[in-house]
């Protein structure tokens, strides 16, 4: 009987040489690190070293989350990777009207340079890499840290990691936008002349595919949307007077991966196939870092259930594997309590643990590239291959990313796939262990990790502090500027910058913003 992938495509259950369709696995897959990068972006991929353990991280203040960073770097994690809370990613100060009950709660909570400094105490920024999710407010969190960096001493071409800022699929999938798509694809522009300029190793965007999967997006949808997604800012680059060998080997790629794992492999070849020949033909670049198409993976969120929760760890495990037999270049597993509430140090520690297995006790870092020449995994690169080709040609005959968006279009293709799968599941056709099979008929208790409410009025009270102490004329000063940039063509981080130097918090540098370009109005809100 014949199974269909999450894609919606076909797995023969027996698959030979004719799945391949006659050709030559050897002439058409190339060597590792060589265009198209079908087998990894470098030629040793993990067998030089591993990829970066980095795991994602931040809660209620500062200087909590400051305590958990250096917990991870004791127990062996390689980069961070900072989670912000909502009001930070909306834009809004902690002590907002709309940052009521939302302080600290998926994140830290940072409003200004004193959180920063904080945040970042005693943790050496020209040894560790920091990956921030963070999209609209990008800048203002990037040049926060530029600013800490230079407060220890840090020149900024020591600094290396990666900010998410991408827009794009907050239209689509998140929901954490605040500008119209026009000046946030000139804010991203001018973050990616500003780090040429000034943060050269530093990554400027990380498109991302793992929040349209989330939303339910298929495998397909969520590499066709994002490539898509890409092609659009590359263009509004170019378009902004870039070269694209000067921008495009500090592009980013973030995805999901999930339990099935061999379509998830086979997901990572495609995308890194389709990326390279897309830049070589339409953007013809030149430089073959332009080309490569590096990511970060994290596991599926939205896989985990709260229903025997220790199930989890295995799950992750296994969607831990599929990224990296995928080829990813950075890694973060989830904890297995995240279904219920944030982590716990011993869950966090034991989803960092499981990357160490899999790098250390296992032999998948022994050989470049394991599946290749599989008669099933090539087929479905091939297969997922031509279902996203075949979606992003439906983008672009809309007129691109922005005019899909625009139109509803992506954002339509992932509801109908979520909605499937909810039917799927709800009818257990789809199974899902503990959920609607093999369940207990009383569950164990567990008691999260909470956040501390009190954080709130904490918050408000160090931005009254903050607004007593510093020079408030030095602040308008530079939030002026920083409006005469954003109404002109002049790069908005430079006053921007002086701004948060002269302790304006992210929420006045946002709202200083939001006052010349607006706010985005979603095609659906009415």
């Amino acid at each position: 009987m014949t199974r269909e992938s999450e894609s919606g495509l076909p797995i023969d259950p027996v698959h030979g040489p004719d799945a391949l369709d006659g050709w030559d696995p050897a002439e058409k897959l190339g060597a590792p690190g060589a265009y198209p990068f079908t087998r990894g972006v470098y030629p040793t991929m993990y067998t030089g070293r591993p990829w970066t353990m980095r795991q994602y991280a931040g809660f209620g203040t500062a200087a909590e989350s400051n305590a958990r960073y250096k917990q991870l770097i004791a127990n062996g994690t390689m980069g961070l990777s900072v989670a912000f809370d909502l009001p930070t990613q909306m834009g809004h100060d902690s002590d907002a009207p709309l940052a009521s009950g939302e302080v600290g709660k998926v994140g830290v909570a940072i409003d200004s340079i004193d959180d920063m400094r904080v945040l970042f105490g005693g943790i050496p920024l020209d040894k560790v890499s920091t990956s921030m999710t963070i999209n609209a407010p990008a800048a203002p969190l990037l040049l926060l840290y530029q600013l800490v960096a230079e407060e220890q001493g840090v020149p900024a071409d020591r600094l290396t990691g990666t900010i998410q800022n991408d827009v794009l699929k907050e239209y689509i999938a998140r929901g954490t936008y605040i500008f119209p798509p026009k000046p946030s694809l000139r804010l991203i522009a001018d973050i990616f002349k500003y780090c040429r300029d000034e943060i050269p190793k530093w990554n400027t965007i990380s498109i991302s595919g793992y929040h349209m999967a989330e939303a339910g997006a298929t495998p397909a949808q969520e590499i066709a949307f994002t490539l898509a997604d890409g092609v659009e800012y590359v263009r509004t680059a170019v378009a902004a007077g870039m070269d694209v060998d000067d921008f495009a080997p500090r592009l980013s790629f973030f995805f999901v991966a999930r339990t099935t794992l061999l379509e998830e492999v086979a997901k990572f070849r495609a995308a890194r196939r389709i990326w390279a020949r897309v830049m070589r033909e339409e953007f013809g670049a030149k430089n073959p870092k332009s080309l490569m198409l590096r990511f970060h993976t994290q596991t599926a969120g939205v896989q985990l259930t709260a229903q025997q929760p220790e199930v989890n760890l295995v799950r992750v495990a296994v969607q831990g594997l599929a990224a990296v037999l995928g080829g990813t270049q950075s890694l973060h597993t989830n904890s297995f309590d995240e279904a219920i509430a944030l982590p716990t140090d011993k869950s966090a520690r034991l989803a960092l643990r499981t990357q160490q297995v899999l790098a250390y006790e296992t032999d998948v870092t022994a050989t470049v590239d394991p599946f290749a020449g599989s008669y099933a995994v090539e087929r479905m690169t091939d297969d997922v291959e031509a279902a996203v080709v075949a979606l992003m040609l439906q983008v672009e005959e809309m007129g691109g990313a922005v005019d899909a968006i625009e139109r509803g279009f992506q954002k339509d293709e992932i509801e109908r796939s979520a909605y499937r799968v909810a039917l799927e599941t709800d009818s257990a056709e789809r199974v899902v262990v503990g959920v609607n099979r093999f369940q207990l008929d009383e569950e164990e208790p567990y008691e999260p990790l909470r956040v501390d409410p009190a954080i709130e009025a904490q918050q408000a009270a160090r931005l009254a502090r903050l607004r007593a102490e510093r020079d408030q004329g030095a602040v308008d000063a530079a939030l002026a500027e920083l409006r005469q940039a954003a109404g002109g063509t002049d790069n908005v981080l430079h006053p921007m910058k002086d701004a948060l130097r002269a302790r304006a918090t992210v929420g006045e540098v946002c709202d200083a913003l939001r006052e010349v370009w607006g706010t985005y109005v979603p095609t659906d809100a009415f």
